[in-house]
């Protein structure tokens, strides 16, 4: 196994993120119009919290892919060529000639996914913002999931609850709390006023 096959793994699945991207996106609309129209199931409120948390997760693990993808291909990039060193993702348009003369190397990070450049005293800056954001994503959309998930849980309890309430004698049918017999006491009181 060479040295560059992992990140090349990972560029290449930040690809499929990329191409997936428009799927989840109609994934999510087909759901929404879903909503509005009639014939929803009688759980539809669980469903949708579950189909939600799930969802979420997938938005999770596909902006990290596309964030390491764009660190792997960075790396790749640093790797492959004369013009390869220092990284050309560090010499963008936007960074300034004097900044560009001091590079001296690059640090790539996985977890979480950065591509920071060094400098010949040391200092770095991030070769791209878009590390930050899809990172800040990452963690939106996880906590979004648990969130979703831990709700579902709960509406279900709740639910399972509401739908299956004995009466203390374990007849479902009876309204809780209801221990009267009306057969026997009839008896009782017509006995007593016959007497």
């Amino acid at each position: 196994m060479t040295e560059g096959e992992p990140s090349d793994v990972l560029a290449l699945l930040g690809l499929a993120a990329l191409f997936a991207s428009p799927l989840w996106c109609i994934a999510v609309l087909v759901k929404l119009v879903s909503l509005a129209l009639p014939g929803r199931r009688p759980d539809w409120a669980v469903h949708l919290l579950r189909w939600s948390a799930g969802m979420a997760v997938a938005a999770a693990v596909g902006c990290y892919l596309l964030s390491s993808g764009a660190v792997a291909f960075a790396e790749h990039e640093s790797r492959s060529g004369a013009d390869s060193s220092p990284a050309p993702a560090c010499r963008g348009e936007e960074v300034p000639r004097e900044t560009r003369l001091r590079l001296v190397t690059h640090r790539a990070s996985y977890f979480p996914p950065a591509f920071d450049c060094v400098l010949d005293d040391g200092t770095t800056y991030e070769s791209s913002g878009v590390y930050d954001t899809l990172n800040t994503f990452v963690v939106a959309f996880a906590v979004g999931a648990g969130t979703l998930a831990a709700s579902a849980g709960f509406a279900a309890a709740r639910r399972d609850r509401g739908q299956a309430v004995p009466g203390a004698d374990g007849d479902p049918g009876a309204p809780p709390g209801d221990t009267s017999d009306d057969g026997r006491h009839d008896d009782r009181v017509s006995g007593a006023a016959g007497a």
